[in-house]
């Protein structure tokens, strides 16, 4: 049984962006539940100053498995992973919960030091549409079952309040440490067009008719956003299509681009991390999907976001009404 305060709590949540940004809401759950509960977290160093800035997060424990599967026996790498595991043997955690369900993660979770109540576990079983490795079950020892169909984020909020003892009330939610206020007035909306799988791609074209719909009826200023050449290429085409009402905008980094995204007006975009990120930031959102992802991935129950496609692709025009009713409901 684990006592009621000073609860520490070890979240391992290591990748993708979009997955972690969807794990967030996990901490203002444990909070409320749990208030002087200390929070830590696992996770991929390219994501780790972006969980530093969730409110509730004490101490974020990057590892950097993706650099190192590249490096693995290399002298370099071995220290790195010694201090890696002493990083994470400072604190003895009362729970450990691998919000992943990989192997790897599961590897993670063992590391950790744990009281002798603590408690550490992970999924069960698969859910549809949702990660799973099934020898998960057989390396942590208090895993939860899921249901078979569940939104990940769902998913997720169940696991750790089954694991800890409390029920999920309300829709998701993440507050941020040090965002700029959301300015209402504002007219700029940010398009989060990239993604690292092709398949989940809106095509360039309609990219830029819809952001001449914006500039034509609502007088938007356009942010674009990218991370290689083959966005930037989607960007120089909607910059092309209306010149001053679009701006590029330079590379930088997750905590830089929040709070650029933290003052839009809204975001318009595929499936992909920044547009799970708006969703978090509670903006006025259209997400894109190209696959059947909207009931696992999309906005979840908010007038002001809101998922389009999936087992269709949405036309331009859809789109465009779409952003209309949101960018009132909120």
């Amino acid at each position: 049984m684990l006592r009621d305060t000073d609860l520490n709590i070890l979240i391992v949540k290591l990748s993708s962006l979009g997955d972690v940004v969807q794990t967030m809401p996990v901490v203002a759950d444990i909070l409320a539940a749990h208030p002087d509960a200390q929070i830590d977290w696992v996770v991929e160093e390219a994501f780790a100053p972006l969980v530093a800035r969730v409110q509730g997060v004490r101490r974020v424990i990057p590892i950097a498995l993706r650099r190192w599967k590249k490096t693995w026996f290399f002298r370099v790498t071995r220290d790195e992973r010694k201090a890696f595991k002493k990083a994470l043997s400072t604190v003895t955690y009362d729970a450990v919960i691998d919000c992943q369900g990989l192997i790897k993660s599961a590897l993670v979770a063992r590391m950790a030091s744990l009281s002798p109540q603590g408690l550490r576990g992970s999924f069960a079983n698969k859910s549809e549409a949702c990660s799973y490795e099934w020898p998960v079950r057989f390396l942590l020892p208090n895993n939860q079952t899921m249901p078979t169909r569940i939104h990940a984020v769902a998913r997720t909020r169940l696991l750790a309040s089954q694991l800890l003892g409390y029920s999920v009330h309300g829709l998701p939610k993440t507050a941020f440490k040090n965002v700029p206020l959301r300015d209402a007035t504002s007219s700029t909306v940010m398009f989060t067009h990239g993604t690292t799988r092709l398949d989940n791609e809106w095509p360039t074209w309609k990219w830029e008719k819809l952001s001449a719909y914006l500039a034509e009826h609502g007088a938007h200023r356009v942010l674009l956003p990218h991370s290689n050449s083959r966005e930037l290429a989607v960007c120089d085409g909607v910059k092309r299509h209306i010149q001053n009402d679009a701006e590029i905008l330079s590379r930088m980094g997750l905590p830089e681009l929040l709070d650029v995204m933290a003052t839009c007006r809204g975001v318009i975009g595929v499936d992909s991390g920044l547009s799970h990120l708006a969703v978090a930031l509670d903006l006025p959102h259209v997400q894109i999907f190209s696959q059947d992802r909207a009931w696992r991935a999309g906005p979840m129950g908010n007038p002001h976001q809101v998922a389009l496609g999936g087992t269709y692709t949405p036309s331009v025009e859809e789109v465009h009404r779409a952003w209309l009713a949101v960018e009132v409901a909120r």
